[in-house]
């Protein structure tokens, strides 16, 4: 399995597309056989669904995300853990133990603005 985690100063960041790295973890067998951070390589819309899609993602993990970045991934057919906050270290072992679990979407509309990486570009009016 292959999970990209919302990354913020090795904590996971609660607005997904925002935050300003990415945590790449694979793991095979309940263990993990190899994590690299990568720089968010930018935020517009549909952008990342398909940026990760193609990187062979299952799962991403986050605090949050959009609507249009949730319904998106679902197309994509990658699964979204929401609701997650602690360390990189501990979502991850918790991933491995099976005992990660999403809860309830923590970014609302509009709420993001100001953190991390801003949208390069966007279609609808502020």
């Amino acid at each position: 399995m292959k999970v990209t985690i919302s990354t913020d100063n090795n904590q996971v960041a609660l607005h997904f597309g925002r935050c300003p790295e990415f945590t790449i973890v694979e793991i095979e067998d309940n263990r993990l056989i190899k994590k690299e951070t990568i720089e968010n390589p930018g935020h517009h819309p549909g952008y990342l669904p398909e940026y990760f899609k193609n990187m062979g993602i299952d799962c991403i993990v986050c605090g949050g995300m959009g609507q249009r970045a949730q319904l998106l991934f679902n197309e994509a057919g990658i699964k979204m853990i929401t609701s997650i906050s602690g360390s990189i270290d501990e979502a991850v072992n918790n991933l491995i133990a099976g005992s990660l679990e999403s809860g309830p979407n923590v970014c609302q509309p509009g709420e993001g603005k100001g953190y991390g990486v801003e949208k390069t570009e966007c279609e609808h009016p502020e």
